[in-house]
């Protein structure tokens, strides 16, 4: 009989946590990187009412005017279907 014994092999619950760390890390690195990462800001987008240099402004059913009352506008007709409001006269200057 032979006394010499067999290297036994690494365990495997090593390696089973070295890969869970490793994911682990990745995950963190990935959503810190979203977070800090810089982002681009567009300009808010403002209603076209809610713009003063804007006089007239239409949906394609009704017209309205900015007055010194405030905005007037027209009544659309019975089977309008309105689109996205743009201005018709902008302030100069």
């Amino acid at each position: 009989m032979s006394t010499a014994h067999s290297p036994s092999p690494a365990p495997r619950s090593s390696s089973g946590a070295l890969a869970a760390w490793g994911t682990a890390a990745l995950v963190i690195a990935t959503v810190l990187i979203g977070a800090l990462a810089p982002t681009r800001h567009s300009a808010p987008v403002r209603a076209v009412a809610e713009d003063p240099a804007c006089l007239e402004w239409t949906d394609g059913c009704t017209v309205c005017q900015r007055l010194a009352a405030g905005p007037a506008c027209s009544l659309p007709g019975i089977a309008c279907q309105p689109a996205a409001p743009h201005c018709l006269r902008r302030r100069d200057g």
